[in-house]
């Protein structure tokens, strides 16, 4: 089996620039994929592993060989994988793995769609949590609208907790989804201040779309003029928004309440 031992090994500098760089993971079209429970949700989700690093003191070379079967694997020393782990919990196991194609024409859908459409969400920690309770609601799809970031950056990788692999997830211009969205008959209902009703007064037992935009300026002028109906959570504080993850949740389960769960 193979080992590597020196943080030098161009092999391991260019996995470090797989971690650090959106350009290098575009390039290569791979990205890097730390724990067990991660890599094991990526493999049930058809993602392909390429290969298998692991540090024996944390996980042994049975372990690893059960989680990635059929894969190559590479021993690395603690220097290594100290040098490549993104996480201080990262279980002494990384895989590198084949981003999947993110084209909103790749989406299967069911014949009566939930969706999730967040517009130019920008801090990891915000689209990991929207991606998790999409999983958590059994989502059709989760379609992100004018992407800042990467979606194989670690950050998200990490703080998605795995559901970045158990979604189905496109990206595109606000104007390519809205197009897809009226092409497909699904209404869909826009998080907004301006011109909004309450959102617990709408249906949304039929094909449907939520649209969430980002904290700081909410939805582009696009979205509210083209939506269905735009919608409001009731603010009974002091501020009128609240974080957007935890906005789409309260969205999300007010349809899954309708639709029965």
């Amino acid at each position: 089996m193979k080992q590597i031992t020196s943080v030098q090994n161009p092999f391991i500098k260019s996995l470090v620039l797989l971690q650090e760089k959106a350009k290098n993971r575009k390039q290569t079209g791979t990205f890097i994929i730390e724990g067990k429970r991660e890599i094991e949700i990526a493999i049930k989700g058809g993602y392909e592993i390429e290969t298998v690093l692991f540090y024996p003191e944390i996980c042994s070379e049975t372990e690893a060989k059960n989680i990635a079967k059929n894969t190559e694997l590479i021993e690395i020393n603690k220097d290594v994988f100290q040098k490549l782990a993104y996480r201080d919990t990262t279980e002494g196991i990384l895989a590198i793995a084949k981003t999947k194609s993110l084209h909103l024409s790749d989406l299967k859908l069911s014949e009566n769609p939930l969706i999730l459409v967040a517009e130019a969400p920008e801090k990891p920690g915000n689209i990991g949590a929207l991606l998790r309770t999409a999983d958590a609601a059994n989502l059709d799809a989760v379609i992100i609208a004018n992407p800042k970031s990467d979606l194989y950056n670690p950050n998200i990788v990490r703080s998605s907790v795995g559901c970045l692999f158990t979604n189905q997830i496109a990206t595109g211009t606000t104007a390519e989804i809205i197009a897809f969205l009226k092409e497909r008959k699904i209404n869909f209902y826009c998080a907004t201040l301006q011109n909004s009703t309450s959102y617990h007064t709408q249906d949304y037992t039929t094909p449907t779309a939520l649209v969430v935009g980002t904290e700081a300026t909410g939805l582009t002028q696009e979205w509210r003029d083209a939506a269905t109906q735009n919608i409001i959570i009731p603010m009974q504080g002091e501020i009128d928004s609240m974080n957007v993850s935890v906005a789409a949740a309260i969205l999300i389960y007010e349809a899954k309440r309708q639709r029965g769960f």
